[in-house]
């Protein structure tokens, strides 16, 4: 399977997925950090996460994919969201805590 169809079953096989430096236990990064915790803080329950650092194809290829430059990378419901800004930002306006429900809700 090549790294971009392994990229598309990740996104599209969970609802919420979080490319991410590190893990949400230890993670690598503090944009990571705070996209996992807005994520945590949203209602987010067992979301999926990718450690992009454990894996340099899918590092790699990842922003040519989304078309998206940096990490953390969130997709809900196989849309890209965006980054750390993007979500903490989504966070504060309670937009992400609806996008979470809803896609919790349908998995």
């Amino acid at each position: 399977m090549s790294v971009m169809d392994r990229i598309k079953a990740e996104v599209e096989g969970h609802p919420i997925v979080l490319f991410m430096k590190g893990t949400p236990q230890f993670p690598m990064c503090g944009f990571s950090s705070r996209a996992a915790q807005a994520l945590k803080t949203a209602g987010a329950t067992g979301f999926h996460t990718v450690n992009v650092l454990a894996d340099p194809e899918l590092r790699a290829n990842l922003p040519r994919y989304s078309d998206w430059p940096t990490f953390p990378q969130l997709f809900v419901n196989g849309e890209l969201i965006g980054g750390c800004d993007i979500t903490v930002d989504l966070l504060d306006s309670g937009e992400l805590a609806r996008m979470v429900a809803e896609a919790q809700k349908a998995a």
